[in-house]
């Protein structure tokens, strides 16, 4: 990204996540952690070093989606971040795995936000 503060703006001001982590390492290098609210897998927040690195922003996995965002209320988590701003790139579909939609942040990776599928049983621990 480049930029750390947009980052956490997008990510904890937008998509509601949690700064775990920021702390200065050097006059240009922040370690920068954030995670969805209520827990997860923290996301570490890059900053290109170089033009190399800034020119592959967005385009690491080649136009595909790079994350997943799971949620237990799809519609409720669609319609505030449609409402706070976020880009979503479709219309939520129906798949057989529950709802997804796929949005973009602003550096250009791409994420499905993905809900449960009502028809579909939960796994069960086994």
């Amino acid at each position: 990204m480049p930029d750390y503060d947009a980052g956490i703006a997008f990510y904890c001001d937008l998509l509601g996540f949690d700064l775990v982590e920021n702390t200065q390492l050097s006059s240009d290098k922040r370690w920068v952690r954030v995670r969805p609210r209520g827990g997860g897998t923290a996301l570490l927040l890059g900053k290109a070093s170089d033009d190399r690195q800034a020119a592959a922003i967005g385009s690491q996995t080649g136009d595909r989606v790079a994350f997943i965002l799971d949620t237990d209320d799809f519609a409720r988590d669609y319609a505030n971040m449609t409402e706070r701003g976020v880009r979503f790139m479709e219309e939520p579909r129906a798949e057989p795995y529950g709802k997804v939609a796929v949005f973009a942040d602003p550096f250009g990776n791409l994420w499905d936000l993905i809900g449960p599928n009502p028809q579909r049983p939960s796994a069960q621990p086994g």
